[in-house]
């Protein structure tokens, strides 16, 4: 059973992310470390006890659809209420709609406990959250009074509707349309498919915010609109009124997250009687200019996709420990206790359990510095609130596909650590590589996340941020060798070796997009990515190591650095070199 790993969580927040550094400055007001680390023990009190108990009914049972209803797993409707009572939706909320006001680091640290738990659970408050964002910020000030206090409270839930069945990742396909009405609303007629925790009886309400495309909009992107659609229709005074036409046309029978329903959305087919047919909707922000409104959804969606990787690692890693310590077989070398020794003695064990163990520890802290400086943008001003978003917006991909992607590594490596065992469902470990794979689709492909790391985010400020990172995480390296510590090893070296090869692999794509060779920087961006995510990673262990007495820490960073961080040179040589065999490969996939 999954235990949240409070100590590592709080260390990663407030020394590794530099949360401490922010309290220091006052940048939150009153709240203290004290006060943080007790928001996240007693969110992993509720994560360990609440939660993952939830993570196998969810699994078996499902989410099963009558009459355009679903009903969620056994007593999850329960745990959200408790969820909810304790604040918990509420933690980044607006205050001046009854939220906390909390910084994002404290939501994103919450959310991998919840994922941690059940993955299908944690899944449905994500796109709440998002919505709160949205609405907040694009919203006419009469729909964020009357919706924003029942969605930041939780006691409604929000959805995102992007997908199509035409248009998959490419938005600007999308055919659900838009009719204006006389009193200002507008009609909303189309479908929407994969749409998370789009029907569910976890609250009274589910609001929907629906791209879609007026009569008179321009064609692609630059013509999409943002509408909210209320599955319930609310009156002015905040009360529920009538059936909106939108409803639930089936339920997708998943690989995983069984307990999370995705669901196919009907808009306007007539299934609100005794009204003319057409879902009531309201304009968030201008005409023809939804995506902007939505990005302000999808970008925090995507980190807290990110930590649902870390989540699901976290549970695997945990699994996969407690099995090699209990499970005997054989005699490692060296062994001295009577009979077989437990796995865990074995050196290739001792390999896995570590290379679990390190992934996910530098994809947390990845994600927890992406949320830092969405923290710091928002509560600074002028060059320095622009830096800090500048540096949200590079580790926003990284922070999204690297750590969903070593979500997947690290649940596969726990079914191996299990053996023939971990290939049987009753012990779970299976479960979680089916629940860790969808990470890497949703809410952007980490194929499209690696191509906008590439095309958008290496030429910030031009191409000056990228630079200025490295030579912050050379800083740390610096630190390592300047420490003079023998557990550290080779890590200092190891670390400007890894990081030489972000560079002169950063570099390269960025001349390649100047000269026009786009598909030659396409063609590496996803090894660059993952080789991002390594150096990053690696140099954030290292941080975390030199900032506690801890002497686990050290010997981890060490191994990451001295088993794993070699891979960043043959991902450069990718980046540099692969191209042009990979664009001559064509003819070889007929």
């Amino acid at each position: 059973m999954y235990r949240a790993p409070v100590e590592e969580i709080i260390h990663t927040l407030r020394v590794t992310a530099g949360l401490d550094a922010a309290l220091e400055q006052g940048r939150f007001g009153d709240l203290s470390g004290d006060l943080v680390d007790a928001i996240v023990e007693e969110a992993g009190r509720f994560a360990s006890t609440r939660v993952a108990p939830l993570l196998e009914v969810g699994d078996k049972h499902g989410t099963p659809l009558k009459d355009g209803e679903v009903t969620t797993p056994p007593g999850w409707k329960e745990v959200y209420r408790e969820w909810i009572a304790g604040g918990w939706n509420a933690l980044t909320g607006p205050e001046e709609f009854g939220g906390q006001g909390l910084p994002m680091m404290l939501a994103i640290a919450t959310f991998e406990m919840w994922n941690s738990g059940s993955m299908a659970f944690g899944i449905g408050p994500t796109l709440t959250l998002g919505a709160i964002e949205a609405l907040e910020a694009h919203a006419a000030d009469d729909l964020r009074q009357l919706y924003l206090p029942k969605l930041v409270s939780g006691e409604w839930m929000g959805t995102m509707n992007l997908t199509e069945p035409q248009a998959g990742s490419d938005v600007g396909a999308l055919r659900t349309r838009a009719e204006r009405a006389e009193d200002g609303t507008y009609r909303i007629f189309g479908s929407k498919i994969f749409i998370t925790y789009g029907e569910h009886d976890l609250t009274d309400n589910i609001v929907h915010l629906v791209l879609a495309r007026l009569p008179d909009a321009p064609q692609g992107t630059k013509g999409i609109s943002l509408f909210l659609v209320p599955k319930i229709l609310v009156n002015k005074d905040g009360s529920l009124g009538a059936r909106n036409d939108v409803f639930c046309g089936g339920v997708e029978h998943k690989m995983g997250i069984h307990g999370s329903p995705t669901c196919t959305m009907i808009y306007g087919n007539g299934f609100a009687k005794g009204r003319e047919p057409g879902a009531v909707g309201w304009l968030i922000g201008e005409e023809n200019r939804g995506l902007a409104c939505m990005f302000t959804m999808m970008n925090n969606a995507r980190l807290a996709v990110g930590i649902q990787g870390v989540a699901v690692a976290e549970t695997a890693y945990q699994k996969a420990l407690a099995y090699a310590e209990d499970r005997r077989q054989m005699r490692a070398p060296g062994w001295k206790g009577e009979g077989m020794s437990p796995i865990i003695e074995h050196p290739d064990v001792q390999r896995n359990l570590l290379t679990m163990k390190g992934l996910t520890g530098a994809a947390r802290a990845i994600a927890y510095a992406c949320a830092h400086a969405i923290d710091m943008a928002k509560t600074g001003e002028g060059d320095e609130a622009r830096f800090w978003s500048d540096r949200a917006n590079l580790l926003t991909p990284v922070a999204k596909a690297f750590s969903t992607d070593i979500g997947v590594d690290v649940a596969s490596i726990g079914i191996q650590v299990h053996g023939g065992m971990g290939y049987i469902e009753e012990t779970g470990a299976a479960q979680l590589l089916r629940d860790a794979r969808i990470a890497p689709i949703y809410e952007g492909t980490n194929a499209i996340q690696a191509i906008d790391l590439v095309q958008r985010k290496l030429s910030l400020a031009g191409g000056q941020h990228f630079a200025g990172y490295i030579a912050e995480l050379r800083e740390i390296a610096e630190a390592v060798n300047a420490s003079n510590s023998i557990e550290f090893g080779e890590t200092g070296k190891r670390l400007f070796g890894g990081l030489d090869d972000l560079a002169e692999a950063g570099s390269w794509l960025q001349a390649a997009i100047a000269e026009g060779r786009v598909s030659d920087a396409f063609a590496g961006a996803t090894p660059f990515l993952r080789l991002f995510g390594l150096a990053a990673g690696a140099a954030y262990l290292a941080k975390g190591a030199l900032g506690g007495n801890n002497a686990g820490r050290s010997a981890l960073a060490r191994f990451f650095a001295e088993n794993l961080l070699a891979e960043t040179a043959a991902l450069k040589d990718r980046v540099i070199h692969g191209a042009a065999s990979l664009l001559a490969a064509r003819t070889a996939l007929s």
